[in-house]
């Protein structure tokens, strides 16, 4: 189970909720204006969804298989690597 995480409007919460008390009179306000300050920044940020990122995770893993898999068809079909030689004295 993932952890609950906090979404915007929670966030805008909390921070007025930590506004001093002669500026919860502006609670309303304040709130939409952290609202609209974190999706700006958040949007700025190249951020992919929970679903994108385990879709990739996966398509990673399955490509890190192969590749292991292939190594390993690879190191059976090479030769030994060479021994000494025996010196001729």
């Amino acid at each position: 189970m993932q952890p609950k995480t906090p979404n915007i409007d929670e966030l805008a919460r909390r921070l007025v909720d930590a506004l001093p008390g002669g500026l919860k009179a502006l609670q309303a306000d304040a709130e939409q204006n952290f609202r609209a300050v974190l999706q700006a920044g958040l949007a700025r940020l190249d951020l992919v969804t929970r679903e994108e990122f385990d879709v990739q995770a996966a398509v990673l893993k399955r490509t890190r298989e192969k590749l292991e898999a292939l190594e390993a068809r690879l190191a059976a079909l090479e030769p030994p690597p060479p021994g000494p030689t025996p010196r001729e004295d």
